[in-house]
């Protein structure tokens, strides 16, 4: 995980194949199979993901238009480190989901 800013990064240009998820208060909420099942379709399509969870400020509004997918943690709102902690999580979660590992139960 690195810290970017969106006036001197775009993900857009530096990753243009990856699938972009950008993590939003009002982006879809999903269930851990269903995030899971995003990492084994990226998998099988060869497919690169890149995760960017927003500052205090959100994102740029041209960010959100050209995500691939807005996705949500919750309905509450945490602090972006925390947000990152989670998503690590979730992103370990996912793998052993795929794995059949009795880690998610």
């Amino acid at each position: 995980m690195a810290e970017i800013r969106p006036e001197k990064t775009n993900p857009f240009d530096r990753h243009p194949s990856a699938r972009k998820i950008l993590l939003d208060p009002a982006g879809k909420p999903l269930d851990s199979p269903a995030f899971a099942h995003i990492f084994s379709e990226a998998a099988m399509r060869g497919h690169d993901l890149v995760f960017a969870v927003g500052g205090h400020s959100g994102f740029p509004e041209n960010w959100k238009n050209r995500a691939d997918l807005l996705l949500s943690l919750s309905r509450m709102t945490f602090p972006h480190e925390l947000a990152r902690a989670m998503l690590a999580e979730q992103i370990y979660r996912a793998f052993t989901i795929m794995r059949g590992h009795p880690y998610p139960r």
